[in-house]
């Protein structure tokens, strides 16, 4: 598009509505700040060259910090106090690009789960129209009130949109209307550009560019950022060894007591080999012995911990966590509700996880199959993982 573009984050606002003492701006956000992914997005959106971060003055110097730690404080990003109303606090950041930004861009900081293709459509329609706004049409069916909270009557939604940011104009059009409606009241920069005989094009936008405004839009916007971070990932495991004399039984990490053990290259622990195997195809990596063949003498007896610690760190290096995990395991002998408990604690550790969210129970086979023949025994393991 050859001209810069600048946006004009608007993050000065208290956010009462959210019942906190810290605005709704910062406040995490699938463990970021909201006002951190506001400015991600745009720091890596092209159409983008200078992003103004306008919050209150007493925040000025924490938000610097902060973005600083989040690696998104460059020659490209402004941090600057914001004034009494939203329009004084656009003003302050506009007032910070020079004549080479052609195209300014307003957006809330209270909306983290904007989009780059969303900016990008906006930037278009600035430069094909002079101003633009996003918005969505509305679909509800809308009542005027009457002074006795009744419905006086019903409101035609044909025409309707519901306001979007981010909004932005032509940077001569956004100073033009300042100096002419600067002054008067108004909610959003829309209204002040309609104030100043500006026309305004319409933006499809995003039903998911919500504004996080009460507490349960931050629970909303925390299950739709899952959703578009890959959201949830569910992989089944099983496994399955025969007895052996002069073996250990390790079950789960921990020792049974029990005249025979399992054969294996590693100690055979069955229950963390099928919960490394769930694991593994949530994410999509194959199976244990892909990652821990037993032609590899590195494995020749080692603990099944080690091997679950190594898959939960793949995991973790993907960005996933375990929600929960099922374990059944099947055998006619030994009995192992004495050892459920501490099974359930050890992988839960391992996992990384409070110990409600794994889950281990043993069946047997009705003395059908090799379980019941108490020739081995198996396990099978489902496991929900989610993106954090």
């Amino acid at each position: 598009m050859g001209a810069l573009a600048g946006v004009v984050i608007a993050a000065a606002g208290h956010g009462r509505r959210m019942h906190s003492d810290i605005p709704k701006q910062f406040l995490e956000l699938r463990g970021k700040p909201m006002l951190i992914h506001c400015v991600s997005t745009f720091r890596k959106c092209e159409s983008i060259s200078r992003v103004v971060v306008v919050v209150n003055a007493d925040r000025v110097e924490s938000t610097r910090q902060m973005l600083l730690s989040y690696g998104l404080l460059d020659d490209g990003v402004r941090v600057v106090a914001g004034g009494t109303r939203r329009q004084d606090s656009v003003r302050n950041g506009l007032a910070e690009f020079g004549d080479d930004v052609d195209v300014v861009l307003v957006h809330d900081g209270a909306r983290p789960l904007v989009s780059a293709s969303l900016i990008d459509r906006c930037c278009e329609a600035v430069h094909a129209h002079g101003a633009a706004i996003t918005a969505i049409p509305v679909k509800d069916t809308l009542k005027l009130q009457d002074d006795h909270q009744c419905i006086a009557k019903t409101i035609d939604r044909g025409g309707l949109w519901q306001a979007q940011t981010p909004q932005g104009a032509r940077r001569e059009l956004f100073v033009r209307a300042y100096e002419t409606s600067g002054d008067g009241d108004v909610t959003d920069e829309s209204s002040l550009f309609e104030k100043a005989g500006i026309s305004v094009a319409i933006v499809a936008g995003d039903e998911t560019n919500i504004k996080v405004t009460r507490p349960e839009d931050l629970v909303l916007a925390e299950s739709m950022m899952g959703e578009k971070a890959g959201g949830f990932r569910i992989g089944h495991g099983f496994d399955a060894h025969r007895f052996a004399e002069g073996c250990t039984l390790v079950l789960g990490g921990v020792p049974v007591p029990h005249d025979l053990g399992l054969d294996g290259h590693s100690d055979a622990d069955v229950v963390c080999h099928a919960l490394c195997d769930a694991i593994l195809g949530a994410l999509g990596e194959g199976d244990i012995g892909r990652h821990f063949p037993d032609s590899d003498g590195a494995y020749k007896d080692i603990s099944s911990l080690l091997l679950l610690d190594r898959v939960v760190d793949l995991a973790s290096g993907k960005k996933f966590i375990t929600a929960n995990a099922d374990l059944t395991i099947v055998c006619q002998a030994p009995k192992l509700a004495p050892y459920m408990e501490a099974m359930r604690k050890t992988l839960a550790v391992h996992c990384r996880v409070v110990p409600e969210r794994i889950n281990v129970k043993a069946t047997t086979t009705e003395k059908m199959g090799y379980t019941g023949r108490e020739e081995g025994i198996a396990c099978h393991a489902v496991v929900l993982l989610c993106n954090r």
